[in-house]
């Protein structure tokens, strides 16, 4: 089965294709020569998602799927959110991001955050959501130098370090993204 993953962020795409049965082929937006700028213009990480899936099938004609992830910080109510890219302002950049955020805790003793995403899946005319989501804590400092985003201040709950210190395989097992695809995985093994 020859799937699309409608992003732009290799380090996702790599992060998905690692998890993925050989069964499947990941292609990515590279790979069907889109170099388009899908805007997410949604107030929900379940509309970014579906934004872009639509996008990709509509114009391009592939079974596809596209994912929306944002960081929720309980202490400020939920932000960044569907922000989580570009809280800082333009252009994306992720250590402004994090440095951002840990200025806004920096008095907070709370620092309970979740990471969800949203996964939409377009397969031959139809429309499934999946959702992974991954509860810990916003770190005080950077943690680690691996992962990408907000990944060296998460620390995910039950561990002792960051995404950022983790093995790949680990956090593709407990993440958000990871609960998703499996997800995902799990659907693809039983459509008939």
């Amino acid at each position: 089965m020859k799937l699309v993953f409608a992003t732009n962020n290799l380090n996702k795409l790599a992060e998905v294709q690692k998890m993925l049965p050989d069964s499947i082929e990941l292609l990515s937006l590279k790979d069907i020569n889109c170099f388009d700028d899908i805007e997410e213009t949604a107030s929900t990480l379940d509309g970014n998602a579906k934004i872009k899936a639509n996008y990709i099938t509509e114009k391009f004609g592939y079974n596809c799927f596209a994912d929306d992830t944002g960081l929720e910080v309980e202490v400020i109510n939920g932000a960044p959110g569907v922000y989580s890219a570009r809280y800082a302002g333009e252009p994306v950049n992720s250590e402004n991001n994090m440095v951002k955020l840990l200025n806004a805790l920096e008095s907070q003793t709370n620092r309970k955050a979740q990471f969800r995403t949203s996964l939409c899946l377009n397969l031959n005319g139809e429309q499934f959501l999946f959702n992974g989501i991954c509860k810990g804590d916003i770190l005080d400092k950077k943690h680690g130098e691996t992962g990408f985003g907000y990944d060296p201040i998460f620390q995910p709950k039950g561990f002792e370090e960051s995404f950022a210190t983790m093995s790949p395989d680990l956090k593709n097992k407990i993440s958000h993204r990871g609960l998703a695809i499996q997800k995902l995985i799990a659907f693809l093994k039983d459509y008939k």
